[in-house]
């Protein structure tokens, strides 16, 4: 809301100081009205028409500066703007307040409209201080983004000829000379008006309208599937596309938020450079005219989607912002440096008088030194005369002495020669002591060693007896096991001798049950095929008529060939018997 705030009192500026129309700074109260009332208007702000008159009731009716304004601007207008206004509508109004004060008179290359563009970009660009100017940096930048929508080559050496006859006692333009430097077509040399007005038009767009790019697509519609030519404008957040590049007839718009893709599409349907915008509940359908565009185009969507998820504001505003940022640092880098400046130049001024102090101190000693040098040297003559005959005293006292320290040290070393034999006799005393020490501990030692060997011995003796007794004790019990063992062994092969002969008698048994069954087998087919054959006599003779008799009350047996002959306790007889012969056997 600040940075909004911002840009809105650039263009109230503009529109205040043009109703100073003796630029004393201030403006009476009923144009402030009218002003105020505008801005309510075009800004969506409710208006209250006591407000300005209790804000200023102590004012005497008469006017008010700039200075004064604004309280009563921030607090009953711009505090309460929202951002659902139409800002060139906005710009527009202040526009038309200040054009005629100060736009000039003389032929220009560009036309009103342009003038006002250039006007909203100089607001865009200016820096954030009153009265506004726009700088060298900003302007070449301009000048750089209007030659290069020209299709022209940007000339540095002749902004840097330019900018050495700016004038230095001015930080940069103002708005009219903004345009006026723009309109007489210094840097658009060769450019006709047309030329200059389609790039101011590209620029303004760019740059207010955050038209990021702009162009005609084929779109494929969403329930006809017919594709339609469309001039599309992409914007920070937004698609929109219209039927022509005028922008009246708005067709629609494709929202843009995080959560959305682009992506490219194969040829199909005859249609070439396709690509597809994937939003949360459509999918649009694009083709443009050529690789290139198409590629230019995915890569737009792809970073505005991309600076949508990072929160980052449009790639001019942003680099506008780092721009300011890098000036105030330079200014500041600037400031430090002359500020240093002043105080290394104090410095140096103190240092000049400091060696100023020094250098007449530094006369005065020196005089001061020539009158002591000269009672120096005079009493040098007096101290050289005293001296010499002190010096051949001092040459008699001197060979006195050296005669004695000759003597006492011949006395001396002789004495030292005595010293030097008492500690040879010393050291080899020291010697022989140590050595019957060391002797004693020799002895100690190895008698200690022969007591733990003996000691070592008789345990070991002891535990060689204690393993024979145990090894007799345990080939004892070993014997023993063995025989125990051979027992075992003989049972198990009589049991198992035992084990096989009953296997072999269980063989022959079911030798002889596989006969039986083969017997009883056969038996059984013949008593079915008679049975068969009785049925089929029966069936010829009597036909297919059954006589009813009286059944048995026992219940019968039901087997594949009808009720059985036996009941089912004959038939557990008949297994009980059976079984008897079969162990009998």
């Amino acid at each position: 809301m600040g940075g909004l705030k911002d840009e809105l009192l650039k263009a109230i500026w503009h529109a205040f100081t043009a109703l100073d129309l003796d630029r004393s700074g201030k403006v009476s109260k009923s144009q402030l009205k009218v002003l105020s009332h505008n801005l309510c208007t075009v800004l969506k702000v409710p208006h209250d028409p006591v407000a300005l008159e209790e804000h200023f009731r102590d004012d005497d009716e008469g006017p008010v500066s700039n200075q004064g304004y604004m309280p009563y601007l921030n607090k009953f207008i711009l505090e309460k703007v929202q951002d659902n206004f139409d800002k060139i509508e906005f710009n527009r109004m202040c526009w038309t307040l200040c054009v005629k004060k100060n736009l000039t008179k003389s032929p220009l290359l560009v036309t009103e409209d342009d003038a006002f563009k250039v006007w909203v970009i100089f607001n865009f660009l200016s820096e954030d201080k009153y009265p506004l100017i726009i700088v060298p940096e900003e302007i070449e930048y301009l000048l750089k983004k209007l030659t290069e929508a020209m299709g022209g080559g940007w000339q540095q050496e002749q902004f840097e000829h330019y900018k050495i006859n700016f004038d230095d006692n001015k930080d940069g333009l103002s708005a009219w000379e903004l345009i006026e430097l723009i309109g007489n077509g210094q840097f658009s040399k060769g450019m006709d008006r047309q030329t200059v007005s389609m790039a101011i038009n590209e620029v303004f767009n760019e740059l207010i309208l955050d038209v990021l790019k702009q162009g005609y697509m084929m779109k494929k519609g969403h329930k006809r599937k017919n594709w339609t030519e469309r001039w599309f404008v992409l914007k920070p957040n937004i698609i929109s596309y219209y039927v022509s590049e005028d922008l009246k007839d708005k067709k629609g718009d494709i929202l843009l938020d995080e959560n959305c893709c682009v992506e490219s599409l194969p040829d199909k349907d005859g249609k070439k450079c396709l690509f597809l915008i994937k939003c949360f509940d459509k999918t649009f359908e694009i083709s443009a005219s050529d690789k290139k565009k198409k590629q230019e185009w995915i890569q737009a969507i792809h970073s505005t989607i991309h600076l949508l998820k990072l929160g980052s504001p449009p790639p001019h505003k942003e680099a506008r912002q780092r721009r300011k940022e890098l000036r105030r640092k330079l200014l500041a880098e600037q400031e430090e440096l002359e500020r240093q400046m002043k105080e290394l130049q104090a410095a140096n001024e103190n240092k000049q008088q400091e060696l100023e102090s020094v250098r007449k101190k530094l006369e005065e000693a020196a005089s001061r030194a020539a009158d002591e040098e000269k009672k120096r040297l005079q009493t040098q003559v007096e101290l050289q005369t005293r001296f010499s005959t002190e010096l051949e005293r001092e040459k008699l006292i001197r060979q006195q002495m050296e005669e004695q320290v000759a003597q006492k040290s011949s006395e001396l070393e002789q004495y030292l020669q005595r010293v030097r034999e008492l500690e040879d006799m010393y050291l080899r005393l020291q010697e022989a002591l140590e050595d019957e020490r060391q002797a004693r501990q020799d002895e100690e030692t190895v008698r200690k060693l022969q007591a733990r060997l003996l000691e070592e011995e008789s345990s070991k003796r002891a535990e060689l007896e204690r393993w024979h007794l145990e090894q007799q004790q345990a080939i004892q019990m070993t014997e023993a096991e063995k025989q125990e063992l051979e027992q075992q062994r003989v049972l198990k092969e009589q049991a198992l001798q035992e084990a096989m002969a009953q296997l072999e008698q269980l063989e022959l048994e079911r030798k002889q049950a596989l006969e039986q069954y083969e017997g009883v087998k056969k038996k059984l087919e013949m008593a079915t095929n008679m049975t068969k054959s009785w049925k089929d006599k029966v069936a010829h003779h009597e036909g297919l008529i059954r006589l009813i008799e009286p059944g048995s009350k026992n219940p019968h047996l039901i087997t594949n060939w009808g009720p059985a002959a036996f009941t089912q306790a004959e038939l557990q007889e008949r297994e009980k018997s059976w079984k008897e012969k079969k162990t009998t056997e």
